[in-house]
Order: structure tokens, then C-alpha cells, then sequence
């Protein structure tokens, strides 16, 4: 069981692990091993994941996301699999807390009158210094 909030667990049975051979250097290791992680998660069709937080979640995975809503991590970052396992899951942890966080929905304000008449009053500074600026012109 992977806790995410207090509120929201996965399973370990809905994550998918497939093992691939990481990319950029390490030598002659680079070719045998497959050290890199493939972490597949079943967005959609996950019980453990409520409504609004999969579509928030489907929304901020933006490319890694399939068109069958799976999210598709990879983590290639570390030389051994066991690290790449724990940097899938951290990364996975760490979007579906984010998603999970409901935004906050802003209510439209005005400005005061007192605000407007700053504005216009600074509006009209600025326009008498511009206007006292020009050819000086010589009295002769």
C-alpha cells in the first residue's frame, strides 16, 4: 500500500514495472543491464482514486498520459534499479498530491474608489511632467 494522503492509497497490484536499458553513460554496464523503470499507472481505472483528483490528475500529466488514461513514468536518472524503482514512485506520490490539492476558485473583486482615484491622480502627474518636456526655444 503506497499512502499518498490521508485520504487516498494505491495498491501496489495498480502499478504496472517494466525494466529497460537506461540511455547516456556507463561504459560497457549501460548495454547489459536494465537499470531504467518503466512505471505504469491505470489513472481511469483506478478505485482508489476519486473522480475530480484523476481528471486533475489526467490534466497535469499532460504528455506522459495515454490515450487510454495509463500515466507513463519513466525514471532513468540513477544506475541502479532499485533507485529508479523508489524515483517512479516518488515522482507518481508526488502528482496525484498535487492533483489532489483542489484549487482554489477566485471570486472577482473591484477596485475601491479610493484605488481609482490614486491611479488617476498618478495618471495625471505623469502627464504634466511629459507636457513640461520639449524644444526650448530661444527668446531673442
Amino acid at each position: 500500500m503506497i499512502v499518498v494522503t490521508p485520504e487516498i492509497s494505491l495498491d501496489d497490484a495498480e502499478l504496472l514495472e517494466s525494466f529497460i536499458r537506461a540511455s547516456g553513460p556507463g561504459g560497457q554496464n549501460v548495454n547489459k543491464v536494465s537499470s531504467a523503470v518503466q512505471l505504469r499507472f491505470d489513472v481511469r481505472g483506478s478505485p482508489n482514486l476519486p473522480d475530480p483528483v484523476a481528471v486533475r490528475l489526467m490534466r497535469l500529466a499532460g504528455s506522459r498520459m495515454t490515450r487510454d488514461g495509463v500515466l507513463v513514468l519513466t525514471a532513468d536518472r540513477f544506475r541502479t534499479q532499485e533507485r529508479n524503482r523508489a524515483d517512479a514512485r516518488e515522482r507518481l506520490v508526488g502528482l496525484i498530491a498535487k492533483a489532489a490539492v483542489a484549487p482554489i476558485k477566485r471570486r472577482p473583486t473591484k477596485p475601491s474608489a479610493g484605488a481609482k482615484a490614486r491611479r488617476v491622480e498618478g495618471k495625471v502627474a505623469r502627464g504634466s511632467v511629459k507636457s513640461t518636456r520639449g524644444r526650448v526655444r530661444s527668446d531673442d
